[in-house]
């Protein structure tokens, strides 16, 4: 029986009478304490209310007898000695392709006013320790749509890629073209902590009849629990994970990874955990690992494969962050999108000299590899001296690299530039990058 069919339903004995229960000690708002009876980290219970109307937490831990939760609806009214009786010990997820053109929330609640989605089977939310010499190889190339992506920066099936980017520079629109004009078999969205009216404009504008029958959504937004939060993005890689199982290529795309580190950091602190860099507790830094892990190459012959592409907010553009420092180092390259790329009407604003794709040698031909890279010297020659020819301190023909970089700069920002309805394929970018920057 999965969470869902088991919301209102405790577990019990045969006459149905509530055998794992115990009554409220301490709340204070955010940390509720009761009396011990025995459920495991990360079980789900209902706590009555003076209201008469129950409402969910989770367990996040236990002490001296007694057992720690959180609730998934802030202010509710608990009182003293109210009744928490267990409902489901939270291993285990519904899926399938019942979520298939659909959105639902942390619990597989629907948002988008169908039926309960009914999953085939279901996997475990924190899912399965792989074998890494057992996974197989990235096989190829990810079409993504996304011109400067495809040509630049490509991006191999089962690879871990970040977008590291501060608010508003565009990270919304290119997950959503990433999402309607990849080539991938399905697509998994995880909309953790965003604002409520993002994720509604996320939905209607990805949701086409062309993609839907494609795309799954699990959306938790930025006024639910922190619980929940973490809860979607383990929720939509059990997802991905039940999808590459059974040999289909997955993107799965989880927007934000921060938002997910900023919930793991109030459940810490709440545990009493000791704040270090900027606040953030041990935990936050190794869950980060746990959950990118997950994503990548299945095993055996016909596995399928997971891309995983991870919003990493770089707040005040601080690159600095605990957050992106650690997911840098575990994701197999970043997109960065700057403001000031932003702010010359680019979009969308990579950031072409500062991104990688540490995958890309293994996956393109070596004269793409020679066309990237001779692209992004020339981006990078033109930005260092551009100051410089502003004032005057430049005539043509001192320099015969800088004299072709400012020849080939508006072709170079016209590859980069692409509106959000128009789709780019892999072959389409390698010709135009081979075009503009010539033999090489």
């Amino acid at each position: 029986m999965n969470l869902t069919d088991q919301i209102m339903r405790p577990v019990g004995n045969a006459a149905g009478k509530t055998t794992l229960s115990g009554r409220v000690s301490r709340y204070d708002g955010l940390l509720l304490e009761c009396d011990g009876f025995p459920v495991s980290v990360g079980s789900v219970c209902s706590v009555q209310t003076a209201h008469g109307v129950d409402v969910l937490g989770e367990v996040i831990g236990y002490d001296e007898g007694r057992n720690k939760l959180i609730l998934y609806e802030s202010g509710a009214a608990v009182q003293a000695g109210a009744r928490v009786s267990l409902l489901d010990q939270g291993i285990s997820v519904d899926v399938g392709d019942a979520y298939l053109g659909r959105v639902v929330d942390a619990l597989g609640r629907p948002l988008d006013d169908q039926d309960v989605p009914k999953g085939a089977s279901s996997v475990p939310l924190n899912g399965q320790m792989l074998n890494p010499l057992a996974r197989a190889l990235i096989p190829g190339a990810l079409d993504v749509g996304v011109r400067a992506v495809n040509g630049l920066l490509t991006i191999g099936c089962g690879q871990r890629i970040g977008i590291i980017a501060g608010s508003g520079v565009g990270k919304s629109v290119l997950l959503g073209m990433m999402a309607r004009y990849t080539s991938a078999d399905v697509v998994v969205m995880g909309l953790i902590g965003e604002r409520a009216r993002e994720v509604g404009e996320m939905v209607r504008s990805i949701m086409d009849p062309a993609a839907r029958e494609r795309i799954s959504i699990v959306a938790v937004p930025a006024d639910r629990s922190p619980l929940l939060r973490i809860r979607a993005a383990r929720r939509a890689t059990a997802l991905a994970e039940h999808f590459r199982d059974r040999g289909k290529n997955v993107l799965l795309i989880m927007d934000s990874l921060t938002r997910v580190a900023h919930a793991q950091r109030e459940i810490g602190l709440a545990l009493g955990e000791a704040p270090t860099s900027k606040g953030y507790p041990p935990s936050v830094v190794s869950m980060i690992p746990t959950l990118i892990e997950r994503a990548g190459m299945g095993v055996g012959e016909n596995a399928g494969s997971i891309t995983g592409i991870y919003t990493v907010l770089a707040d005040g553009d601080d690159d600095n962050d605990p957050v992106v420092d650690t997911a840098r180092a575990i994701l197999d390259g970043h997109i960065v999108l700057s403001r000031s790329i932003a702010q010359m009407g680019i979009y969308p604003a990579i950031d072409i000299p500062s991104s990688i794709s540490r995958v890309m040698n293994d996956i393109v031909t070596p004269q793409q590899q020679a066309a990237a890279r001779k692209f992004k010297r020339m981006v990078s020659l033109y930005n260092e001296n551009r100051d410089l020819m502003l004032m005057g301190g430049y005539i043509s023909g001192q320099d015969s690299d800088l004299d072709e970089a400012v020849a080939s700069w508006p072709k170079m920002m016209s590859f980069i530039s692409q509106s959000a309805g128009q789709s780019a394929s892999l072959s389409e970018s390698q010709q135009t990058l081979s075009a503009i920057v010539g033999r090489v």
